[in-house]
């Protein structure tokens, strides 16, 4: 998911899929912690993703205020 496609998104959507994404985040690092994942740069790539919707919805608090 790019910048983008983040803004477009609602505010509530972007809370919900921060949610599943921090989620799914900790899954992969239990998984992979068990036994080591063929790909460990996903779980970088995701909590970069997660740092950048959390940004974004940073900035619209700031915004509104």
């Amino acid at each position: 998911m790019k910048i983008a496609e983040i803004r477009e998104l609602s505010t509530k959507e972007l809370v919900e899929r921060i949610d599943a994404e921090v989620a799914a985040y900790d899954q992969k690092v239990i998984n992979h912690s068990i036994s080591p994942s063929e790909n460990p740069a996903q779980i970088r790539q995701q909590r970069r993703m997660i740092a950048r919707m959390k940004t974004e919805l940073r900035q619209r608090e700031l915004n509104n205020k």
